[in-house]
């Protein structure tokens, strides 16, 4: 089935997903219906995601091969930098998750073609000739805040952009004012007009009014801050000179494909980036680096049920912090080549405290995981989070099946091991989904997670994953008088 200008027209579940190329006059004539036609269908499928739930009952040990898919977290900003070029940009081992998938109609609403072969897809061909919509509106990006990447291509490319306050996770405050200040100091002139960024380089009307470069030093690490200014540099007239940045492997790979559009860079993996703009880059093919934090997940889903999982298609190198922090906690990690790990629980569990940093550190992202895991070591471990304000929202739920934990501020005190029971509980966040998935497992009965749909932003078939090493697992689809269960599919 194909749309408008060849482009892929494939499916999301039961919903349609129409990638299709939008000109300008199209956009004037026919932007309203369409707009109001995609609420419709966001507001159907926002209700079937909220109905639907994850049944597990716990005990079994987990044994068997985990392959991790293409990390989430680096494949939105490479998605995103496709718009740098008017040339052809090809990514491959793109996690087959929704926030993906939201990404490339956010881009067609750009004008960029965007062509799968299958829907969801793994490898997506990117093609930006034209960018007539510098526009990221906020009925395509209210689920998803890497939206704000669209930021820094399009005012590289085009000197303007629109880009709706991003949404996402309610795990505290992101605010981007530091990719904002960092725009300035570059020659951005900036409002914020009804939650919208409104962004523009100065006279911009005259064809070839670009960014210039400036030496920025970021207040505080960002992660997206730091891949948005990168990507602006990138086009900018002059050196660009960024310090603080964002060291995680996501960065240093978003860095590795610019390099291969042209763009030159200096300093990847260090705090210190030098970018020498250039007068345009070009296409090139990308692999988007695996998903560290699935694979962190799974080594404390191999260690908490006390199992043995090979973790394939992985980065070891990416896993350091949490590979120790498992290791003292008594399970036993071992590296079987440069992309497989193996994990098998210890005799026992053991306390152990964690703080969140940024990369190398211990991930924030992983943090939810390990208070699961601290659920079941014997004696106290001290968690502190020290990324987000507000990320301490599974423990209730945790609380809810028998953990015995206690939080003051930033810190959550868990005492183990408590004989965890199952209950029905409710995800606040993506990773808080996984820990509460954990937990899950090792609890007696059924646990029933709500709000899975979280989980579908960042987890490539996690279902089906956990259930083909063992764990007995289901999605629960709702419908309007009750609820049954199936187990679906996978999308190959």
């Amino acid at each position: 089935m194909r749309g408008r200008g060849g482009i892929c027209v494939g499916l999301w579940g039961s919903e349609e997903t129409d990638f299709t190329q939008r000109g300008a006059e199209t956009q004037r004539t026919q932007s309203g219906e369409r707009k109001r036609k995609e609420q419709d269908k966001e507001r159907k499928k926002g209700k079937k995601k909220r109905m639907d739930k994850f049944l597990i009952r716990g005990g079994k040990a987990l044994r068997g091969t985990v392959a991790i898919s293409g990390a989430k977290n680096s494949a939105l900003p490479v998605m995103a930098a496709a718009l740098l070029t008017a040339e052809k940009v090809a990514v491959h081992n793109i996690p087959k998750v929704r926030d993906l998938v939201t990404m490339g109609k956010l881009l067609t609403f750009m004008d960029a073609k965007v062509s799968v072969t299958e829907m969801p897809a793994s490898d997506y061909v990117i093609e930006a000739p034209t960018l007539r919509h510098a526009e990221a509106p906020y009925e395509l990006v209210k689920t998803m805040r890497a939206s704000i990447l669209t930021l820094g291509p399009l005012m590289a490319r085009l000197g303007v952009a629109r880009v709706s306050l991003p949404g996402g996770c309610a795990i505290g405050a992101r605010p981007v004012d530091l990719h904002l200040s960092a725009l300035e100091k570059m020659g951005a002139e900036i409002t914020m007009s009804h939650g919208y960024i409104e962004a523009k380089v100065p006279g911009n009307g005259a064809k070839g009014r670009r960014l210039k470069g400036a030496h920025v030093v970021f207040e505080k690490i960002t992660v997206t801050g730091t891949e948005n200014i990168l990507m602006a540099a990138t086009l900018a007239d002059g050196e660009t000179i960024l310090e603080n940045c964002a060291r995680e492997p996501e960065v240093t790979d978003l860095v590795a494909m610019l390099r291969k559009m042209g763009a030159q860079i200096e300093g990847d993996g260090t705090a210190t980036l030098r970018i020498r703009g250039v007068r345009e880059l070009h296409g090139t093919e990308h692999r988007v680096i695996p998903d560290r934090i699935e694979a962190g997940t799974f080594l404390v889903a191999g260690a908490i049920t006390g199992g043995d999982l090979t973790i394939t298609h992985c980065e070891p190198e990416h896993q350091s912090a949490v590979i120790a922090k498992l290791q003292e906690a008594g399970a036993c990690i071992e590296t079987i080549d440069k992309t497989t790990l193996r994990v098998r629980g210890g005799k026992k569990l053991v306390a152990a405290d964690m703080t969140t940093e940024e990369y190398p550190g211990f991930a924030t992202d992983m943090q939810a995981q390990y208070m699961a895991l601290a659920t079941q070591a014997e004696g106290t471990s001290m968690i502190t989070e020290t990324i987000f304000e507000n990320r301490f929202m599974h423990a209730s739920e945790m609380i809810r099946m028998g953990a015995n934990l206690s939080l003051d501020g930033r810190r959550a005190v868990v005492r183990g091991p408590a004989a965890l029971s199952g209950s029905i509980v409710q995800a606040s966040d993506l990773r808080a989904s996984a820990g509460l998935v954990l937990a899950g497992l090792v609890a007696s009965g059924e646990t029933v997670i709500d709000r899975v749909y979280h989980i579908d932003r960042g987890y490539e078939g996690i279902v089906e994953k956990l259930r083909a090493v063992g764990a007995d697992i289901e999605r629960v689809h709702g419908s309007g008088s009750g609820v049954h269960a199936s187990v679906p599919v996978p999308v190959t």
